[in-house]
């Protein structure tokens, strides 16, 4: 999804106005959007709660406008600048996350640890063959994650494997078994797996994946030209079964008002990777050809405090900036209703390991925080920027809710150009997002744990770290759960991450297209289709 802190952990590729259709063309003109009024909110068309569904076309294509990651991208998935849109339809994993957020089957039909945890068995499917017909074996798996954690690759998820996978500890039994010796116990390893960068390449590939897009998923590699044009037509061979589409096409586009333009114009069939902001939801929504889709809870914004600088070095600071604003405010304002409470916790609601613990909205608690801290009159700045549509409609409700509460916020602004390089992770106060779609275990380590390179308020908090590692390794579930629920209670209370809410993505489809559906970094490429 986009390149945000949270799909990588590295910067975000800053949009560049680009031909359309990689130069097919640019529209003469931009959608003109209409204000946002009282009377055009009431009049504005809703916003559909899901995509539609129902019997489609035997075959067709469906084109796809994308934002590259860079001209440098590449088809290799455990890659920092993979093509993404491409990952899923050529790949499959050992594992993959449900909508619950579970670990489910993918090539691996089952697992198991040993009673310490250290060691785990995988069984895999049997009947599978790559693209280029070779058959899929516990060698490729074992290959796989021995590159991811190479140093020298400097995968993004080789972070959170690394200190995990010894490489010479990955067994090979035989063809359909895989058996992973880890440094240390840990009962939650297999979530670890379902990383979008964990797709399974055939043995020895490392160097050519990049380019030929050799996998065991449901399409395969017709063309593809790194920030340019794409296909991949249907692996009729699929274990899962042949998809429904004949191919996809895949245009890169880096300005997002062109990739709404070419969906309104007809040029296009789906925006990937872009949440739409209201006022052109409701243009596309209006207009005969597109519709819009949702993508439940696939976001999660948060107003970051730097815990090293001031005046976020005091927790009682921290805690006062949270119990200081409304959260529903906010949702209210920033996403029109189409979202849930956050709480400050980013665990998303519903989702295995998830607490409800949350701090009331009491503005007077909050000054007698700031009281304690001799921050009776606290002024900060909160960086925004024009990067995502979400960002400074929060900030401005952010500001507006802490009021009561006798903190006066400077809303600041600040270039997309150059928010993530200047801003993010600099400034003592800002807003940002990330994708939701990790486990538990991933996200608490990656985004809080102390001395993590995606810590983004630096925060460093050693009962924390230990919850974390007693959880890993505790067999016991319920145990494991609770180990999980008391580390999140530290975040909501002693961290510097203020999470208002969960927000729905709102993508931009041709109303042709049935069957689209998406969640955490899963895109469903076997069902999605066309009307007949």
């Amino acid at each position: 999804m986009p390149r945000s802190p949270g799909s990588a952990g590295n910067p975000p590729q800053i949009p560049r106005r680009t031909a359309l259709l990689g130069g097919a063309g640019a529209l003469g003109a931009a959608v003109l959007l209409p204000g946002c009024g009282a009377s055009d909110r009431q009049a504005a068309p809703p916003i559909p709660e899901g995509a539609a569904t129902g019997a489609t076309a035997d075959g067709g294509v469906l084109r796809m406008a994308r934002p590259p990651a860079s001209q440098a991208e590449t088809l290799d998935p455990a890659s920092s600048l993979s093509a993404y849109e491409y990952l899923g339809a050529l790949y499959n994993r050992l594992v993959r996350m449900d909508e619950s957020g579970e670990t489910v089957p993918d090539l691996a039909t089952e697992w198991e640890p040993s009673e310490d945890g250290t060691t785990w068995t995988f069984r895999l499917r049997e009947g599978v063959t790559f693209h280029d017909g070779t058959p899929f074996t516990s060698a490729d798996a074992a290959y796989t994650l021995r590159r991811i954690v190479d140093p020298d690759l400097a995968s993004p998820q080789g972070t959170v494997l690394a200190p995990l996978v010894d490489p010479a500890g990955l067994g090979t039994p035989e063809p359909g078994v895989l058996v992973v010796e880890l440094k240390e116990p840990n009962f939650e390893f297999p979530a670890l797996l379902t990383s979008y960068h964990c797709y399974v390449i055939p043995e020895g590939s490392g160097d050519t994946i990049g380019e030929s897009g050799i996998g065991t998923g449901p399409f395969r590699l017709d063309s593809f030209s790194p920030g340019g044009r794409g296909r991949v037509v249907a692996n009729d061979g699929h274990w899962e079964g042949a998809p429904v589409l004949d191919a996809v096409e895949m245009f890169a586009m880096t300005d997002i008002q062109a990739r709404v333009n070419a969906l309104l114009a007809g040029q296009v069939d789906l925006i990937s990777q872009t949440n739409l902001d209201f006022a052109t939801a409701r243009v596309v929504e209006a207009s005969e050809r597109a519709t819009i889709a949702r993508s439940v809870n696939a976001q999660w914004y948060v107003l970051p405090m730097l815990t090293t600088a001031e005046p976020f070095t005091d927790p009682r600071v921290r805690r006062a900036m949270k119990h200081a604003y409304d959260p529903r405010l906010i949702i209210d304002v920033a996403l029109q209703g189409t979202g849930v409470v956050g709480n400050d916790n980013p665990v998303p609601p519903g989702t295995p390991y998830w607490t409800d613990h949350a701090l009331d909205h009491d503005p007077d608690r909050a000054r007698a925080l700031l009281a304690e801290a001799g921050r009776e009159d606290l002024r900060v700045d909160l960086y925004t920027s024009s990067y995502d549509p979400v960002f400074t409609p929060m900030a401005l409700a952010y500001r507006d809710s802490v009021a009561e509460a006798g903190i006066d916020v400077t809303v600041r602004n600040a270039s997309a150009d150059y928010y993530y390089t200047q801003i993010w992770m600099r400034r003592p106060l800002m807003a940002t997002y990330w994708y939701t779609g990790r486990p538990a275990d991933q996200l608490l380590n990656q985004v809080f744990r102390s001395g993590s390179s995606y810590n983004e308020t630096a925060w460093s908090n050693e009962d924390f770290d230990t919850l974390l590692d007693d959880a890993r390794r505790t067999a016991d579930e319920d145990r494991r759960r609770t180990l999980y629920q008391d580390a999140q209670v530290l975040v909501v209370e002693e961290g510097g991450a203020m999470t208002p809410m969960f927000a729905d993505r709102l993508v931009g489809l041709s109303r042709d297209v049935l069957n689209y559906r998406e969640y955490g970094f899963e895109f469903d490429y076997l069902n999605i289709g066309l009307r007949p």
